[in-house]
Order: C-alpha cells, then structure tokens, then sequence
C-alpha cells in the first residue's frame, strides 16, 4: 500500500472521527435544553462537514444568524460551522423550544453507532498495517 494513500485514509477517517465527535456534542446540547424555553435547536450536517473538512468539495452552507449575537460562519474555517444549521421543528410548542426528544434520541443513538464503525475502521486499518510490517519469523 502506498503511504500516501494510506496517510490519506487515515486522515479521512480521523476527520469522521472528529466530525462525530462534534455531532455528537451539538446533540447532546440539544437534550440536555430540551426545556429551556426559547432554545432552538441546532444540527450538523455532517455530509457538508465532511466535504469542507476534506476539502473534496467547496461548501456553501452557512450558518443561519436569525438573531443578533448569535455566531456567523463568515471567515471561519471551521468545518462545523460551515455545515451547522438549525433544526426544523416538528411540531410547535408554546415556549418556543424546537428540540424533538424523539428525533434527538435516535439521531444520538445513530451517531454512536457510526463513530464507532469510524473507530473500528481506524483500527483494523492499523492492525493491518503492523501485521504486514511485521516480518514472517514474528508470527
């Protein structure tokens, strides 16, 4: 296996990694207002944050500043931020809260299980790199 081509796929899924990481925080933030009143809830697209993190494609999402104060994507070069977006909300409430409990729960759920393919490829991925460096008399 050429090395750059596996510094490239180590890179890449280090990247997922990370990405999740952070998905994982922004929905756990979610849970953890779902009431507190007048939180919006936020999500991350992760496809656009990939993209952006990797450099595989230019990325025109931004995040959306309905608000004065709240954080903009101009000039940063954050991934998250780029792909970072507030959630629709499903049904209205009248404190103005948009978590979805239900919708947060399985995108939580989904998340981990998705980090830890990403951990398990990274892994075998090194296994496998030390197991053919190793010479045949090391068994």
């Amino acid at each position: 296996m050429n090395v750059n081509r596996l510094t490239r796929s180590l890179d890449f899924h280090a990247q997922a990694l990370t990405l999740r990481s952070e998905r994982q925080r922004i929905i756990a933030s979610n849970i953890a207002n779902a009431d507190t009143p007048g939180y919006v809830a936020r999500e991350m697209d992760f496809s656009a944050a990939l993209r952006a993190a990797t450099g595989t494609q230019a990325s025109t999402a931004r995040l959306d500043t309905p608000r004065p104060g709240h954080m903009g994507a101009g000039g940063s070069n954050d991934p998250t931020a780029t792909a970072m977006r507030f959630a629709a909300p499903s049904q209205t409430n009248l404190d103005g809260n948009t978590v979805d409990m239900d919708r947060e729960r399985a995108s939580f759920a989904e998340n981990a299980v998705k980090y830890e393919a990403t951990l398990r490829f990274i892994n075998g991925s090194v296994k496998t790199t030390l197991d053919a460096m190793k010479s045949h008399t090391q068994g």
